[in-house]
């Protein structure tokens, strides 16, 4: 009896564990990406996979886990679809900054991946459960509306520079509710998932720089100093692969956004990316409803 106990603990703080690796490992990556000087979207989107890449490989090699072909093919497509967001988020970073681009971007998800984990995989099943989601959400999307808010006279509140990010941030933010989605239909080891998604992100970063015609950032330093941040994003990847995995898809992604704190407050406070006495206001009332609209959402 003790030992069963024990084993259900362990089990316990192991799932809560894998909640948390991915919100604290996303949030720290754009800090880490914004940080390299001189890089472009081509160096960070290069430099981020290739770390990933490296980390999944030998993960892969230590581990050794059994393969599922069809599996591996669906986690190269999720790969692939993650390289749109990710592109997508790099442009808005270099145009409305970190503070201001992963609140919006974080919002939009929050609204496509559980939507998706209730109408396609089933979850939130009793209406207890689908009311408190559903009130979580708001709490979010709230939250995220108010950290959004844009300040005049900086970079974010210059209103034709905010509507043509938001259009792509919208457009781009497609491939990261595919991306985070399909881990939860997937099979077999969650290692093995990851190789899959690194690999088929490697390829599309390829194809992505070959037809921009940026194949030269390859020799470029910019490239692999972004490298840190691809392995950081690894890490919190590998993590919510197996987090879904124990804990559903919405739970597990609804806790992994609370990255957006680090990364907001990352990029004021290190980065400084400044706000006015107004914007400093509505970011923390905003990350305070995030908090409160993410214990909401995964109450059941």
């Amino acid at each position: 009896m003790g030992n069963t106990i024990q084993i259900n603990m362990e089990g316990f703080y192991l799932n809560y564990l894998f909640l948390f690796i991915p919100a604290i490992g996303w949030g720290l990556m754009p800090l880490f990406v914004a940080g390299v000087k001189k890089s472009t979207i081509y160096h960070q989107i290069l430099g981020s996979v290739l770390g990933a890449f490296i980390f999944g490989a030998l993960v892969t090699l230590i581990t050794h886990p059994a393969f599922n072909v069809e599996s591996f093919i669906f986690a190269m497509l999720a790969g692939a679809a993650w390289v749109i967001g990710q592109v997508g988020q790099y442009y808005s970073y270099s145009k409305i900054g970190v503070s201001e681009t992963m609140p919006v971007s974080t919002g939009l998800q929050l609204i496509g991946v559980p939507l998706v984990g209730v109408v396609i995989f089933g979850e939130w099943a009793s209406s207890q459960a689908k009311l408190f989601g559903f009130l979580g959400i708001i709490a979010l999307i709230i939250g995220v509306a108010f950290t959004s808010m844009t300040d005049n006279g900086t970079a974010e509140g210059d209103k034709k520079n905010q509507t043509s990010t938001m259009i792509v941030l919208v457009l781009t933010t497609l491939g990261y509710i595919t991306s985070s989605s399909i881990p939860k239909a997937l099979k077999g080891d969650g290692v093995m998932i990851f190789l899959g998604e690194t690999i088929g992100m490697l390829l599309a970063t390829l194809v992505y720089l070959a037809v921009s015609k940026q194949l030269n950032v390859l020799k470029e330093k910019q490239s692999y100093q972004v490298i840190p941040a691809g392995i950081i994003f690894a890490i919190a990847a590998l993590s919510y692969i197996i987090s879904v995995q124990m804990n559903g898809v919405n739970l597990a992604f609804v806790m992994s956004q609370l990255c957006v704190v680090l990364s907001t407050l990352g990029g004021i406070f290190f980065l400084g990316e400044k706000k006015t006495k107004r914007g400093y206001i509505f970011t923390v009332i905003g990350l305070i409803l995030i908090v409160a609209g993410a214990v909401l959402t995964s109450i059941f």
